[in-house]
């Protein structure tokens, strides 16, 4: 099973407070990118896996969608999309994905934001999502981006010109990872870019686009922080199809 850190009182509190959280879709400033990426949604059926609130399920159904299956590890998060939810449209189940299976060929689009680092058995997770595709559906997911997440202990440090710099080390040892961040031991598992797109091509996939999330000048102008993300990709999206 996967680690489950959103049952942790401290961790689903700060969890809660960030951005995207707080305003959905429109706190994370990937999404336009992710839309970008998405096909046609009218009469498709959905899987969000790792729904979290429910921001993404509930817009692809304003999008056309016929249905969407909205599944999270954290019954927290569960109950919290449920409570904001009125469409019979869309079901929302707690669901491991180190051991989920879907059904057949049920699906036109699987979509996941940010979920996939916390899953282990990551090439039995894509086999089970492209035999859950039906023919020519699409798969759409971003996670964090295994240069921001390889080094042991990630954070910004500064180089000789006193630049912000961001460690990557051991970038070729895949593996567990574990971080503070609202709690102590966050679990995530990091797997090179190589990894990664050679598991959807040996389930069978044809890669559509790979994007490595940088901010607009746009979205930088508006909150400045954001320019740190120019130093190193934070977040990797991939969009793929079942052949």
């Amino acid at each position: 099973m996967a680690q489950n850190i959103y049952s942790n009182p401290d961790f689903f509190a700060g969890y809660s407070q960030l951005p995207r959280q707080v305003y959905g879709l429109d706190g994370a400033p990937e999404w336009p990118a992710i839309q970008a990426l998405l096909p046609e949604l009218t009469g498709k059926g959905v899987a969000d896996l790792g729904c979290g609130f429910g921001w993404a399920s509930r817009w692809f159904r304003e999008h056309g969608a016929t249905s969407v299956l909205g599944l999270d590890l954290s019954q927290n998060m569960i109950e919290r999309a449920k409570g904001e939810t009125e469409d019979a449209g869309i079901e929302y189940r707690v669901a491991d994905l180190e051991t989920l299976e879907l059904p057949e060929a049920a699906f036109n689009l699987v979509c996941s934001a940010l979920t996939f680092h916390y899953v282990r058995d990551f090439e039995r997770l894509i086999r089970m999502i492209h035999a859950a595709l039906a023919p020519g559906g699409n798969l759409l997911f971003t996670i964090d981006h295994p240069i921001f997440m390889a080094a042991g202990n990630p954070k910004w440090t500064q180089d000789e010109d006193v630049r912000k710099t961001w460690p990557v080390n051991g970038y070729s040892i895949e593996g567990e990872r574990r971080t503070d961040w609202f709690a102590k031991g966050v679990l995530k598992h990091h797997r090179t870019v190589a990894t990664t797109i050679n598991a959807l091509i040996g389930a069978g996939f044809e890669l559509d686009r790979m994007e490595e999330f940088a901010p607009t000048p746009e979205q930088i102008a508006e909150i400045p922080d954001r320019a740190e993300e120019m130093v190193r990709p934070m977040i990797l999206l991939v969009s793929a199809r079942k052949i």
